[in-house]
């Protein structure tokens, strides 16, 4: 088992920036990534950026460019720098970690945190 806890969402004009943090706490050691996905009300979950262990990125195309994510390892945190932001932007934003236990994978969600892009 693996708790998220996220932090930093917020209300936001066009253009701004906010940084969303998150802290991983119980089975840390089997996780092989962490990433942000969103879901906007009426759509599906979408992935936003993931990190794997390796310290390969991907990103979704819609925010190349403008979003990037890190890690703390020593800390157990994720973080999603976000600028240049849109209304579109808008959404709840989870953090996700993929545990690996043998063959399996496992999926570890966050509250959510309400990211709100006024125009």
């Amino acid at each position: 088992q693996v708790q998220l806890v996220e932090s930093g969402g917020g209300l936001v004009e066009t253009g701004g920036s906010l940084r969303l943090s998150c802290l991983a706490s119980g089975s840390i050691s089997n996780i092989a990534a962490m990433g942000w996905y969103r879901q906007a009300t009426g759509k599906e979950r979408e992935l936003v950026a993931r990190m794997h262990n390796s310290g390969f990125t991907d990103y979704a195309d819609s925010v190349k460019g403008r979003f990037t994510i890190s890690r703390d390892n020593a800390k157990n945190a994720v973080f999603l720098h976000a600028n240049s932001l849109r209304p579109e932007d808008t959404a709840v934003y989870y953090c996700n970690a993929l545990l690996l236990v043998g063959s399996f994978e496992y999926d570890f969600w966050g509250q959510g945190t309400q990211v709100t892009v006024s125009s």
